[in-house]
């Protein structure tokens, strides 16, 4: 199987090109390893996946509307991966541009070459952020998730819409995967692993939002990987509902669409998995209190039923042993 995954050189990106490499089969990675953490992290991860010989790797912008159609005119795709975007939620309230062009265009540019090279699965990002205003948990597929409280989260429910409206027109098989919280070896730098970690090493205090009172789906790498994977081989089929009654949100019934939660299914409070990073680390945190930030939830948890019946998939890897493993190489990496 050939499989285009673009994002490669991002944290998810990476883990599941090198998965699909270690199973034999052919990827292209695409990303433009653009500076919105540093780019070094992502040359190191690409440098891993380099020695592949199934592996071949196309540097440039999902926004590249003519570099994306020549990458799919060459590429003879069975499956898409697409795990590129311009992610953070915080980092949304900033440039905001940024967001429309990587994550609207982009994603229009993608869809527009799979429908055109006929890609036999396109297995696109979306995010837990989309729930949004929701506070019935777990946080479902079946719910509306009609209020997002940031752009960025704004843009993957439009992703999801726009993967929809391809597979009615043209029969373009799409799954839609909202990850929750994904941690672990090789992750970014801006998400709260890393941030804490880092500080908790040089001593520095973090900077805990909402006075601690948070909880998050926390999922390691491992899981998501195995997730995203098995995902890959179940094509979406459409889901015939009353002929009165609303079609279901994470379904369609004249598409061969589905939309599936990706995460732990056990939401851990902030201040555990600080515990559990300092009880790794061998080094008590300091804490900077602060308030709840624009575009943050208090909470998520997944419901994880449909991509259970789908694919059979559960999360293996308890926090600790995640956290241990996380810690175990972020002290390789940077030496310390």
């Amino acid at each position: 199987m050939r499989t285009l995954v673009t994002g490669a050189a991002g944290f998810i990106g990476y883990h599941v090109a090198k998965a699909l490499l270690e199973a034999g089969h052919e990827v292209v990675g695409f990303d433009n390893v653009n500076p919105y953490y540093d780019p070094q992290l992502k040359r190191a991860r690409l440098a891993l996946l380099a020695p592949h010989p199934g592996f071949r790797m196309v540097e440039a912008g999902l926004e590249d509307r003519a570099a994306v159609e020549a990458l799919f005119a060459d590429g003879r795709f069975d499956r898409v991966v697409h795990l590129a975007a311009q992610a953070g939620v915080r980092h949304s309230l900033t440039p905001p541009h940024d967001y429309a062009t990587s994550n609207l265009v982009g994603f229009l540019n993608i869809l527009e070459g799979c429908r055109h090279a006929g890609v036999g699965h396109l297995v696109y990002a979306s995010s837990s952020s989309v729930y949004g205003a929701n506070r019935k948990l777990p946080f479902s597929e079946h719910d509306s998730v009609d209020h997002p409280v940031s752009l960025y989260a704004a843009t993957k429910k439009a992703n999801e819409l726009m993967a929809h409206s391809y597979a009615h027109l043209y029969g373009l098989p799409v799954s839609g995967l909202r990850f929750f919280t994904v941690y672990g070896p090789w992750g970014r730098p801006d998400m709260a692993p890393i941030k804490f970690a880092r500080a908790i090493l040089a001593g520095d205090p973090i900077d805990v939002y909402n006075g601690g009172a948070l909880s998050r789906d926390f999922t390691y790498i491992d899981d998501i990987v195995d997730g995203v994977v098995a995902t890959l081989e179940v094509l979406p089929q459409p889901v015939p509902c009353e002929a009165d009654a609303a079609p279901d949100p994470s379904t369609s019934p004249t598409a061969p669409y589905r939309v599936y939660n990706i995460g732990h299914n056990d939401p851990v409070p902030l201040m555990d998995f600080i515990a559990a990073l300092e009880e790794a680390i061998g080094r008590k945190a300091k804490l900077n209190m602060m308030p709840m930030q624009p575009g943050d939830v208090e909470r998520t948890f997944a419901d994880l039923e449909a991509l259970n019946a789908a694919t059979g998939f559960r999360p293996k890897v308890p926090l600790r042993d995640g956290i241990r493993r996380f810690v175990a190489w972020y002290r390789d990496y940077h030496r310390v």
